[in-house]
């Protein structure tokens, strides 16, 4: 069995359309595909857990009804990233389990699919059963062992008597839940059981070091403890030495594995350096607190057994804190590299990224580029043929053209240099016609760039006031039989350039002779 099957699709596809990405993630995470989840889905539902708009029962329910899945992949990779989320996610994650009545009901859990169902249902149940243990570790004492601050100061070395007693045998239950996986290294045949073996092992490391200082501080308090408390002390402390030989086995099949010895913490100096005389003594104290008879034994031989015993125990927990922040050095080395690769892709996409235009190409930019000066065409002017102006109102051409006549030495209109009007100038008198365009202002026209326009022996130029172009209209001393009184229409055609580009101007005139003015 390889890869996603058609139900994973399905699952997914159907989570996409209802739009809950951490219900997708979930599904892809725990796939029928033989190998640990993906740590690309793990670390996303890692955030989930830190964002305080994401629903966290939403989430434990969606791992929840993975196993009840009958295929013991998807069932095995669901306890899985449970255990991820409880180790790395977020501390709501597990405060939700721990105060669930019931997490994984595994205990006869059974895939009779095939050879290797069978094997591993066997694990599934024993690690389901590790889970539910560690969520009720921390429902009874509020907090994880494998997260306590450790050391001189740490929670377990600072703990009052009556607190430890009841704290260490949790730590026990704890450990048996983890060392009862019982697996060798002949049966880590696959990506996922390897992956849970991996999490186990870390649980461990850190378990065990907390559990190890608590006996640090059981032993130190033991000869200043009463009857019964020495009582417990005293089991707990037989419970704890055999706990060290099944861990040390758990150890070495870690490293049959392939786990660098350098990250398995060393049991061995414990067991050589701890004195044998340290449980009898343990025994002959409270033997004498019950009153029976026992050998004569100085404090001062007491003492040095129990300082023996201590420094030996603190200095395997000190291997178990060494390998503990190795890993951590290691995560934070890893995330270091993960992110300067982020960094050098992001640097390759943007020097592979195509510039935008450039001044050879862009309108905007002339620094560097050329600015075209090739003539114009202005679609919107009717074309004339020697130079003669056609009327726009004149859609029948039942009028002839107008033909103006030009001064001589002017063979076509030049080009203006600006907007013009022809009845304004800086030339004109105070009596000038204001201008008639309402967008431009402080318009200038040039005298040599406009012909005199000549008609009916009237003769316009660029510096004829404005009432004498409409003498007509305006003159008092108007001739009612001048030829000039006769319906026309005068033409102007002012051609201007602005900027390279060549735009043209029709300016009609009509006057109609009515009446005088009174």
């Amino acid at each position: 069995m390889s890869g996603q099957s058609i139900t994973d699709r399905i699952t997914a596809a159907q989570h996409s359309v209802t739009g809950s990405a951490v219900s997708k993630t979930v599904c892809k995470a725990t796939t029928h595909e033989i190998m640990g989840p993906k740590k690309k889905h793990l670390d996303y539902l890692i955030h989930c857990t830190n964002e305080m708009n994401v629903n966290i029962p939403q989430l434990a329910d969606s791992l929840f009804e993975r196993t009840t899945n009958t295929s013991w992949v998807v069932v095995f990779k669901s306890l899985i990233t449970t255990h991820h989320l409880m180790v790395y996610g977020n501390e709501r994650f597990i405060q939700y389990l721990a105060s669930r009545n019931t997490l994984f009901n595994l205990s006869n859990f059974l895939d009779k699919s095939g050879l290797q169902g069978y094997d591993m249902s066997t694990f599934i149940r024993r690690y389901s059963r590790y889970l539910n243990e560690k969520a009720v570790s921390y429902r009874q004492v509020a907090f994880d062992f494998t997260k306590v601050k450790r050391g001189v100061d740490g929670v377990m070395r600072t703990m009052n008597t009556e607190k430890l007693l009841k704290t260490i045998p949790i730590i026990q239950n704890q450990m048996d839940a983890l060392l009862d996986f019982n697996v060798n290294a002949n049966e880590l045949t696959n990506g996922v059981i390897n992956a849970a073996f991996m999490l186990l092992f870390k649980d461990s490391i850190r378990l065990f070091a907390a559990y190890n200082e608590g006996i640090i501080n059981l032993l130190e308090k033991y000869f200043d403890m009463k009857k019964t408390q020495c009582k417990e002390g005293l089991d707990i402390y037989k419970k704890f030495l055999t706990r060290m030989t099944r861990i040390s086995e758990f150890l070495k099949v870690a490293e049959q594995v392939g786990i660098d010895r350098g990250d398995i913490p060393d049991l061995s100096q414990f067991t050589v350096c701890a004195p044998s005389s340290l449980l009898e003594a343990l025994e002959q104290h409270l033997a004498s607190l019950e009153g029976k008879k026992v050998k004569d034994s100085t404090a001062a031989s007491r003492a040095s057994t129990l300082s023996n015993a201590v420094s030996s125990l603190a200095s395997t927990g000190m291997s178990f804190t060494k390998v503990d922040e190795r890993e951590k050095q290691a995560a934070l080395e890893e995330e270091q590299a993960r992110l300067k690769a982020l960094k050098e892709q992001r640097l390759k996409e943007l020097s592979k990224r195509p510039s935008f235009a450039t001044t050879d190409t862009s309108p905007v930019s002339t620094t560097g580029g050329t600015i075209s000066t090739a003539p114009t065409i202005d679609l919107f002017t009717p074309s004339c043929s020697n130079g003669a102006v056609k009327m726009e109102s004149d859609p029948f051409d039942l009028q002839s053209s107008f033909q103006p006549s030009m001064q001589s030495g002017s063979t076509g209109l030049p080009a203006a240099t600006a907007w013009a009007d022809p009845f304004t100038s800086t030339e004109a008198g105070d009596d000038s016609m204001p201008n008639l365009n309402p967008f431009l202002s402080n318009l200038v026209v040039d005298a040599t760039h406009l012909p005199v326009v000549s008609s009916d022996g009237v003769s316009f130029s660029s510096t004829t006031s404005g009432h004498e172009v409409f003498r007509d209209c305006y003159n008092p001393f108007f001739d009612s039989n001048s030829s000039v009184s006769a319906n026309y229409k005068r033409t102007v055609r002012i051609e201007s350039s602005v900027s390279g580009t060549l735009l043209d101007h029709h300016l009609s005139l009509s006057f109609l002779k009515t009446s005088n003015l009174p």
